[in-house]
Parts: C-alpha cells; structure tokens; sequence
C-alpha cells in the first residue's frame, strides 16, 4: 500500500505530534491549577449543577458519569503525566495500537472536560485542539509512514481555520473592508501582550499594509494548500509566518500554535532537507490493513461531518467557532469579525469599611492578565490560557454575558476562597475578607509616547461609571 503512506512527511508528524502533545500538556495543567475556582463543586458554575441539567448525548464526557473534584484533578493531573509522556517520544517506542490508544485517552480526556466546561470553555481553540488531537490518533507512530488521507484533512482543517477566518472578517466589521481594524485591534484586543503597545503605535500606513495582508494570507493562500509540492509548502510557510506575527503581538492561548502545527503538516521534509541540516528518512513500513481501515472510516466520517462547516462558510449568515456536534469534530473557525474602537475594562474593589460613605477606603485586586495597574506593562501568557481574565473582557463588554458567572465570583472574593484568590494576581485582603465589594467600568487605552516617558504608565483610564454596586455577605451583614 505505498499510495497510502508519504514516507518524506515524517518530520512534519513528528513535529506536529510533539507540539500538539505540549500544547495538551499545557491545556490539562490549566484545567488542573483553575478548575475548582470556575466548575468545581464550589465553582461559580459548578459540574455537577450542569451534568444534572444536561444529557450524555448532548455534553459526552466522563464526568457525566461521576463528578467529584478529586476526580477532575486525577483526569487533568493524568493528562499532564500522558501529555508529558507523548512530548519524551513514548509513543514511539510502543506498538502502534497503543499509540493510537495514548492519543485517543488525551482526546477523551479533554473532551470530556470541555464539554462540562461551560463559558469558561466557550473558545475556538477548545474544538481547535480537539479536532487536530483527534486527527493525531491516526498519523501513527514510527511503525509506519504518515498516512496521506489524514495529511489532506490536516490540511482541510487549516484551510477551514484560515479561510473562515478570513471570510468572517470581510463579511464582518466595515473596518476590515477599509483596512482601518488595527488602528485599534492591537489595544482592544482580549488581552494585550508584552509588545503590544509598540505595534498599536506603528504607522497607520503600515496597519493598512497588515490588514491587506492578512486578507491575501486567509483569502487566497489557503488554497495553495492543495497545490502540488512546492508551492503547498510555500503556502504553509506563509501561513506560519503570519501565525508567529500574531503570536508576538498578542495572547490567543494556543490558537496560533495550533495552526503553525497544523501548517508543518503540509511541508515537504524533502525539500526542507535541501535548505536545511534535518535527519534522513528512516526507513518506515507501510501501514497494516487494519490501521489502514481505520484511517479510512476516520477520513469518510470527516467528509460527510464537513458538509455542515462548508455550508456555513458558503452561508451569508456565517456563524464562528461553532461545534456542530458534541465531539467537537468538523466544526468552523473565525475569529474578530468585529473589532472595538474602545476598550472597557472591569475593576473590582473591596473595603473594610461597614459603613460606606464618601470617604471609604476601595482597594483594587489585580489580576494576572487583564489590564489594572496603568503601569503594569502586559505579560505574555499565550500559549497558556487565563480563563478568567478572558472572560472578565467579555464581562466588560456585555454585562448579559457575565450574568451567570460575574455575582458568585464577587461572592467569592467576600469570603476570601481560597482558590479564586489563586487565580488573581494580587488580593488586597489577606487577613481578612473585605466587608463590602464592587466593580466599577473605565475606558482604557494605550498612552502615548509622551505620556509612556511622563508618566512611566502603559495605560491611561478614564471612569466611565459603577458596573456592579457594592453588594455584601450575609456572614458580613452580621458582623
């Protein structure tokens, strides 16, 4: 069967392979350092209140069929220890059903955390991660060359990511058709990143220039994907390009990274070989019938599940980051069809005080990410993903979005819990929980160079008004 393998696409598993396992090992750890404050059973959407309230074939998961908090960090610790496994190599020392079988716990494992998830999960890169671990599962090991089939849906996938992107965007905000949107994105965008300040001062010239750009880069490279060699690898280079300038621009979590993997599948390890100092192919079998059968089934049950993503691409009313099924499989992909032209921003505050008045002393938490502090300059997390900190920008956005969420947490911080303080940054109250609580709304932006040597501040803020009104607990009332 050597029309079924491609023997000089070896490199590119095995770099596509490593990096999704470190990506995995970096979404488990998440899961196991922030789950009990967000979906724990004291969380502010809890597991258990979900998986009561929705079935198995709506939301398949493990926890579906037990819920207990130490259960949840043995799943996500596991997937730590798993993850780390597959990043050393250990798939390829094993035969290839237990390869197979180690990708396939990963996937589960994270499916079935994200389909318990709630809002805190509610992001493309969730189903992102999943559709490419599950594609994973078929690339086998060193026991046999790459499938061919499973290189093209790789590549399907990537053209869906981009050219949904892409699509999402001039279907979207007139600022995209303009090529005006990175006169503001850079400073609007969820959570800024260590140099985002510089590129949001660039030129506008030059911002026009990446708009352009990035409409070539999703409109029309994409389908060089499935042109012959080199022009494939050509376009995948492109691609991983734009995804590093995005990178360093920004935190997406692991959105960028996920695509820059997807985009080495495509490149020919021949070719790379001619420019670069990289390992001879080794010598791979051909697959046996049996993988081979299930690489088939796994490439049909994709084409007909793509009937649904290419609808929506082709559909006027284009819907982003959408699942249209419970395993996160085939889904569609987009991201910022509409870009602020102002960035609000939540503060939270608390106080001793019983008794408020004009002079109560309101004291802010910091969080890790989100902009707080005018002179704290912003950190790169991305590939890690601050889940509250994410939300706290839509929170800002859209008071609706946050209801479900946003009062539990300030009750959280009236009690001092011990781990929502984890997720902070700083707690103004580490003896004792303050008395009263509050979130106020300000518009932030950028300072100027002027005012960044001034003032020694990366952000100037103005008070726009009272977004959450001190509320108190019952354990305070009576004190």
């Amino acid at each position: 069967m050597d029309w079924f393998t491609a023997p000089e696409y070896w490199l590119s598993r095995l770099i596509f392979q490593r990096g999704l396992a470190v990506i995995y090992l970096i979404a488990f750890l998440g899961a196991a350092l922030q789950f009990r404050a967000l979906i724990g059973e004291r969380g502010m959407l809890p597991v258990p209140r979900f998986v009561a309230r929705t079935p198995f074939r709506l939301a398949p998961s493990l926890f579906q069929l037990h819920y207990s908090d130490r259960f949840f960090a043995v799943v996500a610790w596991a997937g730590v220890g798993l993850s780390a496994a597959l990043v050393a190599g250990v798939a390829d020392l094993v035969p290839l059903w237990a390869a197979m079988g180690m990708w396939a716990a990963l996937w589960a494992g994270y499916l079935s955390i994200v389909n318990v998830g709630q809002r805190w999960y509610g992001f493309g890169w969730e189903s992102l991660l999943l559709e490419a671990g599950f594609l994973a599962i078929f690339l086998g090991n060193d026991e046999t060359a790459p499938p061919v089939l499973v290189l093209w849906l790789a590549r399907w996938l990537l053209f869906r990511v981009e050219f949904g992107a892409g699509l999402i965007k001039v279907r979207g905000d007139t600022c995209w058709r303009d090529l005006t949107c990175l006169y503001y994105h850079h400073e609007t965008q969820p959570m800024p990143g260590p140099l985002s300040w510089f590129f949001h001062h660039l030129p506008k010239p030059l911002h026009r220039v990446e708009v352009a750009a990035n409409h070539f880069v999703q409109l029309i490279v994409p389908f060089g994907l499935f042109a012959p060699q080199p022009v494939a690898s050509v376009a995948a280079g492109i691609v991983v390009v734009t995804q590093l300038w995005l990178v360093i621009s920004g935190n997406f979590a692991w959105l960028n990274w996920v695509t820059i993997l997807l985009a080495l599948t495509v490149i020919d390890g021949s070719l790379v070989a001619k420019v670069l100092p990289v390992p001879e192919s080794p010598g791979l079998p051909s697959a046996p019938m049996w993988f081979a059968a299930l690489v088939i089934v796994c490439t049909v049950l994709t084409l007909a599940l793509s009937y649904w993503p290419v609808r929506n691409m082709l559909s006027s009313d284009q819907r982003m980051n959408m699942s249209f099924n419970a395993y996160h499989l085939v889904g569609t992909y987009g991201a910022f069809g509409t870009i602020g032209r102002t960035r609000p921003e939540l503060v939270f505050e608390g106080t001793t005080d019983s008794d408020l008045s004009e002079q109560t002393r309101w004291q802010e938490y910091e969080f890790e990410g989100k902009p707080g502090d005018v002179r704290r300059r912003p950190r790169q997390w991305a590939p890690y993903h601050l889940r509250l900190d994410w939300l706290m920008w839509f929170a800002a956005l859209s008071p609706f979005y946050a209801r479900p969420w946003l009062l539990p947490f300030a009750e959280r911080l009236l009690t001092n819990d011990r781990a929502t303080l984890r997720l902070l940054r700083h707690n103004p109250f580490p003896d004792a929980p303050p008395k009263y609580v509050r979130a106020r709304l300000y518009e932030y932006r950028f300072t100027t160079r002027q005012e960044l040597l001034r003032d020694r501040a990366w952000w100037h803020r103005t008070l726009i008004g009272e977004y959450l009104p001190p509320v108190t607990s019952v354990k305070a009332k009576s004190d």
